[in-house]
């Protein structure tokens, strides 16, 4: 820095002056009074500020607020904007500002005012013939603003990244200690998680958005906006920090419950019920989920279950929407391992070459003997259902009409699946979940 004859200036242009004095001796000298007016306004149009303690208001922040006058009177100077080292400590400040968790928008804005502020000072005086001086303090005025609002924004949002990746690390960490079983409130320590008397632990099958179907889409992107919508309204609906682990075709989701689980209701279920159809409605997919009701010690136990009911429902070919183990529980226990388990599942063996007539059955069974509905479901014309059903029957010699083969014909469906979820290859019991 040179000072010659008052006249000041360095490689990008002329110092501008204001009254005939330069612009930067009237900010250098008026600087202990800008500070305070400058911290003033801090606390007054960003109030987060005056939650900060007072000590860091008068020792850091201050600090900050007068390295930004000077090196704003350095811009106005000489017309080059902030080098590399004044640029690397506004990232630094940004930061610890995201560190302390002051919003993005209020550190931005503090550099806005104090230049602001410096701006009012200087242009104070300004007199008819100094137009051509304050269009110049304008136009560098903007640089500077341009400069900081990158390097502070670049700052927070790599330390808010950081950040977030630690939280999320220490989530994850929380979810698999959780389904591993045991005490978890080590790993919810670590992540600063309060854990809740229960959690609703829901088994998830997601169908695809119309749009993942569409030619010449790019599904991940579909994907990740459906995945988003769900995980923004689940998140607005839990009283603390949902856990969850989802791919395009469902997964696990952990929802605090702020009551023991022993006291999960009717009015309990009904609201799951609704909030199950309202994540299906804004994240534009079908939504089947199996529900189980934990405390933390115990959701590794109702992940299982949960998983167990949702193949269930879906191996009785249930609709879209909230299934507990009361739903299905004749379905689930002819399900389980025994002599007449497999008895039952041997009656539909015939059909297994045949993969459309058991979906047709399926179908026919899950719309209430509906041909129509069953046809519609299936797409197929209803004359067709009426073929399949009749060529289903000729091969087991179970009529799905109404009568004596009907309930037979429900537990051997309910058997039939269950035997081939636990062949090799069958698919895992949790989709999503970590291995």
């Amino acid at each position: 820095m040179t000072v010659s004859n008052g006249v000041e200036g360095g490689a990008g242009g002329r110092a501008p002056q204001i009254g005939g004095v330069p612009v930067r001796q009237r900010l250098l000298a008026a600087t202990a009074d800008m500070e305070s007016a400058v911290m003033a306004r801090l606390v007054e149009q960003l109030p987060v500020y005056g939650t900060l303690p007072s000590e860091q208001l008068r020792g850091e922040i201050t600090k900050q607020v007068e390295r930004g006058i000077r090196a704003f009177a350095e811009v106005l100077r000489t017309g080059e904007l902030p080098g590399d080292a004044e640029q690397a400590a506004m990232r630094e400040s940004a930061a610890r500002r995201a560190d302390e968790g002051v919003p993005l928008e209020a550190v931005v804005g503090a550099y806005h005012l104090g230049a602001e502020e410096c701006a009012a000072h200087v242009l104070a005086a300004a007199r008819p013939g100094d137009l051509a001086d304050v269009l110049l303090i304008q136009r560098r005025l903007l640089g500077y603003l341009r400069l900081v609002s990158s390097s502070v924004a670049a700052g927070y949002v790599q330390e808010r990244q950081a950040a977030l990746g630690d939280e999320q690390v220490a989530l994850q960490s929380l979810l698999s200690r959780l389904l591993e079983g045991g005490s978890p409130q080590a790993a919810a320590d670590r992540a600063g998680i309060r854990l809740p008397p229960s959690y609703l632990v829901l088994s998830i099958r997601m169908e695809p958005h119309p749009d993942e179907l569409l030619p010449g889409v790019h599904r991940p992107v579909v994907v990740r906006r459906k995945l988003r919508r769900f995980r923004n309204e689940l998140q607005r609906h839990s009283t603390g920090v949902p856990l969850s682990v989802l791919s395009a075709d469902g997964g696990l989701v952990l929802m605090p419950h702020e009551a023991p689980a022993a006291d999960f209701g009717a009015e309990d279920r009904d609201r799951l019920a609704r909030l199950v159809a309202q994540l299906g409605r804004l994240c534009g997919a079908e939504l089947l989920v199996a529900a189980a009701v934990a405390a933390p010690e115990g959701v590794a136990r109702a992940a299982r279950l949960a998983g167990e009911v949702r193949e269930v429902a879906e191996g009785a070919g249930r609709g879209p929407g909230l299934y507990l183990l009361d739903d299905l529980l004749l379905e689930y226990q002819l399900s389980r391992p025994s002599p007449a388990r497999d008895g039952l599942a041997a009656l539909l063996d015939p059909l297994d070459a045949r993969p459309e007539l058991l979906d047709t059955l399926r179908t026919f069974l899950a719309c209430g003997l509906d041909r129509r509905r069953a046809a519609a479901r299936l797409q197929v014309h209803p004359n067709t259902v009426d073929y399949r059903l009749r060529k289903a029957t000729d091969l087991t010699g179970l009529d799905p009409a109404p009568g004596a083969d009907l309930l037979t014909l429900h537990a051997a469906l309910a058997a039939h699946d269950a035997p081939r979820r636990s062949r090799p290859g069958a698919g895992p019991s949790h989709p999503g979940r970590p291995g």
